[in-house]
């Protein structure tokens, strides 16, 4: 079984990365492919550049590693209350290809961030729109004050309840088969 594992950020340090490669270590007997958004940067999005260059080959291969999973797996950063630009960027070159973007696949959806409600915004219009793009969320958590939960140098949350959950919330990648 194969996930697709990302950070919905472009941050080189971003914590939601942080937080992905833990969850990822957390997977039983399923093989985790980490994306890195930097690797599918593409031009703004707008109609008149999709009539200009057509639909770009990184969105095509994005689009693939998704097909050719058997889950996905996202830590969104919370930019504004929203999605972060390079992650809605890359989201609206591929809905223009296939518009049922997560082509039916099971999800977990994550957030972090470093203040009290830890994304809990962009948690939720992710959670919420999921379905319209063909996501299946199977769960989702946020994680609050990341600096305050999670040690960086040993990579884990902190927190002993939090951790439980957190690893109860991915745990639905497990059983995917």
């Amino acid at each position: 079984m194969k996930i697709i594992a990302f950070a919905a950020s472009t941050h080189k340090q971003s914590i939601n990365k942080q937080l992905v490669r833990y969850a990822s270590k957390l997977l039983d007997k399923v093989e985790v492919e980490i994306l890195d958004l930097n690797d599918y940067e593409l031009p703004l999005y707008s109609q008149d550049k999709e009539g200009e260059i057509g639909h770009p080959q990184l969105a095509k291969d994005f689009l693939s590693k998704i097909g050719d999973s058997d889950g996905v797996l996202i830590s969104f950063a919370e930019h504004n209350g929203s999605y972060s630009v390079g992650y809605k960027n890359l989201f609206d070159w591929c809905s223009r290809i296939e518009p049922k973007v997560f082509q039916n696949k099971p999800m977990v959806l994550l957030s972090t961030s470093p203040g009290s409600l830890g994304g809990a915004s962009v948690l939720a219009a992710a959670v919420q729109s999921m379905p319209f793009f063909d996501g299946i969320v199977k769960a989702s958590l946020s994680v609050p004050s990341f600096y305050d939960n999670f040690d960086a140098e040993k990579q884990i949350i902190t927190h002993e309840e939090l951790n439980e959950q957190f690893k109860d919330t991915v745990s639905h990648l497990n059983h995917l088969k």
